[in-house]
């Protein structure tokens, strides 16, 4: 039996995906298939790793040291064949903190931030937060797959953006950019003057096929305009560590970073966090490879389960992510219709396509990172729901 099959009870464990239902979606009665955590546990080595800590058992102050910090270089080299420097590191609790971090450190109130819906939810309410103005260049969605609207994309840059915030691989829809892709993108973005903030944390979770390819990587000009933001918390579920770091290779973008860290009072990650980081790159390649086996065989099981038993919804071809987007709108129900079809009927909780933003409209999310016995519950309760 594959290590992955195991149901693991995560009720009662502050988890919230399975103890926040109640709250998100007004009943606790649900199959929460919705917040992108795995329902796996990590790499064993990370477990090791971490029960020895729990040993030692002192927990004062610590920094993240010159190992932890090699091993994300020689990750990032190994799986995406990009060569960085350890001085171009800078860390954070996770993607999130740091993308509003660097919102602050590059941007004032007043200046506009471009985004591609529909998108990580995120992208709008820190763009929001920190008072900046939202410009959204539209992904066009046309036969069940997302592309750039190029000219969109020119046209919003010409409204004098300041920042642009891309999400590769892009969640909600799975697609993974090709490099001309990136490449035109980083292109308009250099000559309109705009940085780019590069959110890869779904960077090691792409199926074959299909490559990632970290932007900042392609050409010098656009290493010195981005910063890549990525973590171990997708990739090994290690979310509730809080650990994710900056690659921004700019030593002038770096400065400006470490300003608003300091006006934060942040100078350094928890004890745990730094060393699930460090083990999971380390010794996790193996389980990594394993379970992207494990989620491709989930993506075929829901697409084949959806194809034979509810054929009026299409689920977008997922490159990479464990998220699947999934096309409703043949169904002609308003999203509140849908959203009380699969809560009251079905008992089942999804992410509504309307978080994240114009286009989402009609969709819903659906987090397959479950053991198959789960995946198929869900499958049934969706059916349940919508026929």
């Amino acid at each position: 039996m594959s290590r992955f099959e195991e149901i693991i009870d995560r009720k009662g464990s502050s988890s919230v995906k399975w103890d926040l239902t109640k709250t998100v979606f007004g009943r606790d009665d649900v199959l929460p298939m919705w917040v992108a955590d795995m329902d796996f546990l990590p790499p064993e080595a990370v477990l090791e790793a971490l029960g020895n800590r729990l040993k030692h058992g002192i927990f004062g102050y610590t920094f993240v040291g010159d190992e932890t910090a090699a091993s994300i270089k020689d990750w990032v080299q190994k799986r995406h064949g990009w060569e960085i420097e350890t001085t171009w590191l800078q860390y954070s609790p996770g993607v999130v903190p740091a993308i509003s971090t660097i919102i602050q450190a590059l941007t004032v109130p007043g200046d506009k931030v471009l985004v591609q819906s529909p998108v990580y939810t995120p992208f709008f309410s820190l763009v929001e937060d920190n008072d900046r103005e939202i410009v959204n260049a539209r992904l066009q969605y046309r036969e069940g797959r997302y592309s750039i609207d190029f000219h969109a994309f020119e046209e919003s840059l010409k409204t004098g953006v300041k920042l642009f915030l891309l999400c590769n691989p892009h969640n909600p829809s799975g697609r993974v950019w090709k490099k001309e892709e990136l490449i035109k993108m980083a292109e308009l973005c250099h000559k309109y003057n705009v940085l780019i903030v590069s959110d890869e944390i779904h960077s090691d979770l792409v199926y074959k096929n299909h490559t990632h390819t970290p932007l900042a990587s392609l050409d010098d000009t656009f290493r010195d305009m981005t910063i890549t933001c990525i973590a171990p918390s997708k990739t090994f579920n290690l979310a509730g560590l809080q650990a994710s770091a900056m690659i921004t290779p700019n030593a002038e973008i770096r400065e400006k970073i470490a300003g608003v860290h300091k006006k934060q009072g942040f100078f350094t990650l928890n004890t745990l966090g730094i060393i699930g980081m460090e083990t999971a790159y380390r010794h996790g390649e193996e389980w990594l490879d394993e379970i992207l086996d494990y989620l491709q065989e989930n993506v075929t099981v829901t697409k084949e389960f959806i194809e034979e038993h509810l054929p009026e919804l299409q689920v977008v071809e997922a490159e990479g992510t464990y998220l699947l987007w999934i096309d409703c709108t043949k169904l002609n129900l308003s999203d509140d219709e849908l959203k009380n079809r699969l809560l009251e009927k079905g008992r089942l909780a999804l992410e509504p396509g309307t978080k994240y933003g114009p286009g989402g409209e009609g969709f819903v999310r659906m987090n397959i990172a479950c053991p198959r016995e789960t995946l198929m519950d869900g499958l049934t309760r969706l059916r349940s729901a919508l026929n």
